[in-house]
């Protein structure tokens, strides 16, 4: 581990293949597993494919962590969690198994060929920014993103014409 602070980050977790709420379910176990403290999570919703509109609907999640793990390692350890459960990187944008993305890291902001946070798309997808506005109200209502000063609910806001549904 580093010898970072706890740092509080948000995390979405999305599958389409095979059993989707059993794959949710054991990605957050394994990030528990390694030692990121899992916070709140929020309820599961099912989601319309964006991007590559040919595959499974979605299901979707976001969970609150602490961590002390640097934002590389953090993504190391996602894609090793990703790799272990199965993810196939085929087709961008395609059909998993699962899939862990990095939405927010405090308040940093992170460019680098392998990684940025705040997540590139994140203002863009409903399935994202739904479960996210779920968390955000109880313990950071003005939460913003950290490049564009919008908060969760603004961003939401003009989002809402995607199809998602709370399960």
């Amino acid at each position: 581990m580093d010898l970072e602070p706890l740092t509080t980050t948000y995390i979405s977790l999305g599958s389409n293949l095979g059993d989707r709420a059993a794959n949710l379910s054991t990605a957050v176990e394994r990030v528990s597993a390694a030692g990121v403290k899992i916070l709140r999570r929020s309820s599961v919703y099912e989601t319309e494919p964006r991007d590559f509109h040919d595959q499974p609907w979605f299901l979707n999640q976001v969970i609150e962590v602490e961590t002390d793990l640097s934002p590389p390692h953090l993504l190391a350890l996602f894609q090793k969690i990703e790799l272990e459960m199965g993810r196939e990187r085929s087709v961008s944008k395609g059909p998993r198994v699962i899939d862990l993305d990095i939405l927010l890291y405090g308040d940093l902001v992170v460019s680098t060929p392998d990684l940025e946070i705040p997540h590139p798309r994140l203002a863009e997808r409903r399935f994202v920014l739904e479960p996210l506005a779920e968390l955000v109200p109880e313990l950071a209502p003005d939460l913003r993103h950290p490049v564009t000063g919008r908060t969760v609910r603004e961003m939401l806001g003009s989002v809402l014409d995607q199809s998602v549904r709370r399960l």
